[in-house]
């Protein structure tokens, strides 16, 4: 495994991590789930992330648990949770990012995770009711607190995250030191142009999620959706709208041979084409088996294979996108 430093801090990150959204607690069985939590860990990844609204906290309960039993050391693993949706009420003060849902969330994802603090811990998308500063407030109370030791952001646009850092420079706080964006070949606009500013200014670190934009990348469906995978799952028609479109089926076909002419699935060359942005911290995997996840940890070593040639071509594909600035 290789590791990367989460920003500006001084948190070193495994470059891949395993996340829990739409598999722990509802596609995968808690074996399914613990087996690949230790295959994780086997091959050094560090860092597992979760949220209050994956499948309504029992995700978290999974994870957890299967903590619990493994007995790693708790200095040798990080884990997250992220506040706003919560946890199945609806109520407003069970959602937001007001001083009361964020520590209410805060201790009950201790509770369901079984530790005594979380190590990232995100606001899951801005809250438009909410004063940032209140918010900002909060996150730092709970890190003076030991409950939380770095938070970060979610799906929040680069202006948010310069008004959180203002708030907190102006008043000596501790601001975010992470955003979880998506980013894949077809999602590049946030991470590569409007976050380009921040990476120097304010240190941020970005955990990645969907680098197989939601299975699109796995190279399974065609212009339908492969039964059996998630954008199949009950709930998720919005998804599987927005992601499996007919040109990003046949720009699929395109990648593929230029994976095929490195010797990668092209998985493996979609997970690796993410981890060649040095902006990317880590790259969070999601999977529902064994074998998938044994699969895609071999990007570590195939983004060695993605030269200038690779990426140039990779461009061409995209219809000549010239968003990357790194």
């Amino acid at each position: 495994m290789r590791y990367r430093r989460l920003g500006r801090s001084g948190l070193q990150v495994s470059e891949l991590s395993l996340g829990s959204w739409l598999t722990f607690g509802k596609l995968i069985t808690d074996d399914t789930a613990a087996e690949l939590m230790k295959i994780a860990y086997d091959n050094g990844i560090n860092f597992f992330d979760n949220a209050e609204i994956y499948s309504r906290g029992e995700s978290e309960r999974v994870m957890g648990r299967i903590l619990k039993n493994m007995e790693w050391p708790r200095d040798t693993w990080i884990v997250s949770s992220k506040v706003f949706f919560g946890a199945g009420g609806k109520l407003p003060t069970q959602l937001g990012l007001h001083r009361k849902h964020v520590v209410e969330a805060c201790h009950d994802a201790l509770k369901r995770l079984q530790v005594d603090y979380l190590d990232l811990y995100f606001c899951h998308r801005p809250d438009p009711n909410t004063p940032i500063e209140e918010t900002v407030w909060t996150m730092h109370s709970l890190i003076m607190q030991g409950k939380v030791m770095y938070w970060g952001t979610s799906e929040w646009s680069a202006e948010q995250i310069k008004e959180a850092h203002a708030f907190a420079d102006k008043h000596h706080l501790i601001g975010p030191v992470m955003e979880q964006p998506q980013y894949n070949l077809f999602h590049r606009e946030k991470v590569e142009k409007e976050f380009a500013p921040l990476y120097d200014t304010v240190g941020l670190g970005t955990t990645i999620w969907s680098p197989l934009a939601s299975g699109v990348l796995s190279g399974k469906h065609g212009t339908s959706a492969q039964h059996g995978t998630r954008l199949t799952a009950e709930g998720l028609d919005w998804l599987r709208e927005r992601e499996l479109t007919e040109l990003r089926v046949k720009k699929v076909k395109e990648l593929k041979d230029v994976a095929d002419a490195l010797g990668l699935s092209l998985p493996v060359f979609a997970i690796a084409w993410c981890l060649k942005n040095p902006r990317v911290s880590t790259v969070m995997l999601g999977a529902s088996k064994v074998a998938q996840l044994e699969e895609n940890l071999k990007a570590l070593e195939a983004q060695d294979l993605l030269m200038p040639e690779v990426m140039a071509r990779v461009e061409e594909v995209l219809m000549g996108e010239k968003l990357s600035t790194w």
